[in-house]
């Protein structure tokens, strides 16, 4: 077939163009996630083998483990088109209709962000994703109005998602392959640096690369976003990356030694300031700290509550005693040791 294409809903920002020009190609260069690339390698070699289209998949994660990556090492190692949208675009059946109809087969249709496709949009989908076939209603109002099941071709569905739990059971038992992404460890990050750098040509040395790969939140987004920030500091002092450096452009950007930034150590602040240290509901959070509630569920809280800072309880949000202890803060009372 032809060279395989990547279509998207919407233009690249700058940010994102560099982003992609980091991203690995194929699965043997994708690092970390081991069992799930192992599990993948399979999978779509086992429908190679067939000459069908791989079953559907699901993946989630926190933002920034390698979900979108994902799909485009999909769609190259079964040699077929890659078309991405986002979960909220898709905001009229027409908009999905249009897509759908357009498919190839064997396409790859990758949704990001897919929990928050409208409920409308999630049932129109059903019966393509089972049965390839999309239900269009002619003499829509009318009394001869009737259902015609228009056929499509095999495509394979991938969906990316950070909130798993905001799945319907409907949806999501459509989805053959379901994947979850863990953080990554320091070794598979400092591996995912050394190749960005060689990527950019910018020379890191070992100890500078462990410092950032350390401060990175155990994603692979970050670390990337991290190398091209303290970058720009090197070029200005030197040309190469040195631990020196590494340290002053991340203290400069206000990232501290477990890799909490300042948004991060203002929602610990506050949590322990107006809230003795919790428990405080994450909406009433969201309101003190003036962010979205979507945004500290899904951005801040995965990493501070694997890292051990604050957790959840049924009454909400409490941080913990590594988290008063990180910021150099002794807790006035003992009361969240009661509430585990």
């Amino acid at each position: 077939m032809d060279t395989p294409r990547i279509i998207q809903s919407s233009p690249l920002t700058q940010e994102q163009q560099i982003e992609n020009s980091l991203r690995p190609q194929i699965l043997d260069d994708f690092i970390g996630q081991e069992k799930l690339k192992e599990n993948l390698k399979i999978f779509i070699a086992a429908a190679k083998v067939r000459k069908e289209a791989l079953d559907h998949c699901l993946f989630y994660a926190p933002p920034g483990l390698g979900k979108t990556t994902l799909s485009h090492i999909i769609a190259k190692e079964m040699g077929t088109n890659l078309v991405i949208t986002a979960g909220p675009a898709l905001s009229q059946k027409a908009d999905l209709a249009t897509i759908l109809t357009n498919l190839h087969e064997g396409d790859i249709f990758f949704i990001d962000e897919i929990h928050r496709m409208p409920h409308v949009i999630e049932e129109y989908i059903y019966p393509a994703m089972e049965d390839f076939k999309l239900d269009v209603i002619i003499g829509q109002g009318g009394p001869a109005a009737k259902i015609v099941k228009l056929p499509l071709p095999h495509f394979t569905l991938i969906g990316a998602t950070t909130r798993a739990g905001l799945l319907s059971s409907p949806l999501r038992d459509r989805f053959g392959i379901v994947q979850h992404l863990d953080f990554y460890d320091l070794d598979s990050l400092i591996k995912i640096l050394h190749r960005s750098s060689s990527i950019m040509n910018i020379e890191v040395m070992a100890d500078a690369a462990c410092e950032i790969a350390a401060r990175s939140r155990g994603t692979p987004r970050i670390v990337n976003r991290l190398l091209r920030r303290v970058r720009d500091f090197a070029q200005i002092e030197g040309g190469i990356i040195t631990k020196k450096i590494a340290q002053k452009a991340l203290q400069a950007l206000e990232v501290d030694n477990a890799g909490l930034d300042k948004m991060d150590r203002i929602l610990l602040t506050t949590l322990i300031n107006k809230f003795g240290g919790g428990p405080c509901g994450v909406e009433t959070l969201a309101i003190a700290i003036s962010e979205d509630v979507d945004t500290i569920t899904d951005v801040y809280e995965p990493y501070l509550i694997q890292s051990g800072f604050i957790a959840r309880t049924p009454r909400g949000r409490v941080v913990t005693e590594a988290g008063f202890k990180h910021l150099g803060i002794t807790p006035k009372s003992s009361k969240q040791k009661s509430l585990f």
